[in-house]
């Protein structure tokens, strides 16, 4: 019988796929089309970068009393940005360049990984800007949640990019799509079904 994973393990295996799905939807675009926002809300590739960096720090470093060797970074947004600048980890500075925010991403990536050697999963700590009735959450907890956010921001990036050039898919070496050449058919296909109903608003 084969052992089964370590839970940190596999925790530290998911953010890893979680990080490299973000990152590889920067390959083959220059600075100006990766911090270009993409949405009304104004989200870009190289922001979804910037914010999950600064939400690995926080809630990896000092929610358990750890501290990233790098707070002075600039790419490190300090807490009270936020009183002014809601935004303020979502908005690269011209000044770093996508490959100095990808390297340093790899650096925090090190940084949470670390946690899970220092750190049992029941580990207790306190998110700061979480309500205080449930600020306390355990090491697991707070994988967990990070996990979860992480993933989603990696879907943002997979519509940002397909917005961009058509490229898709999960990883360069697994992109877990159909071959390109049926997706005419298929948008057809499904806006044939749509175009049954009345249009709305929304619409």
């Amino acid at each position: 019988m084969t052992d089964l994973p370590q839970p940190a393990d596999d925790l530290r295996t998911y953010l890893s796929r979680a990080r490299e799905a973000i990152l590889w939807k920067l390959d083959g675009l220059g600075e100006r089309a990766v911090r270009l926002p993409r949405t009304p809300t104004g989200t870009s590739l190289l922001g979804i970068v910037l914010h999950c960096a600064n939400v690995e720090i926080g809630y990896f470093g000092p929610t358990f009393g750890r501290t990233f060797s790098e707070r002075d970074h600039p790419a490190v947004v300090p807490e009270d940005a936020y009183d002014t600048d809601p935004q303020a980890d979502w908005t690269v500075p011209a000044e770093i360049s996508t490959a100095e925010l990808v390297a340093f991403y790899g650096r925090v990536a090190a940084f949470t990984d670390a946690a899970f050697d220092e750190l049992p999963l029941d580990a207790r700590g306190r998110v700061p800007w979480w309500p205080e009735g449930r600020a306390e959450a355990s090491l697991h907890q707070v994988a967990v949640h990070v996990l979860a956010d992480l993933h989603r921001h990696a879907g943002h990036a997979d519509i940002l990019r397909e917005g961009i050039d058509g490229a898709a898919g999960l990883t360069p070496a697994v992109p877990n799509l159909p071959d390109a050449a049926g997706w005419p058919s298929y948008v057809a296909r499904v806006t044939a079904i749509a175009e049954q109903f009345p249009a709305d608003d929304a619409g």
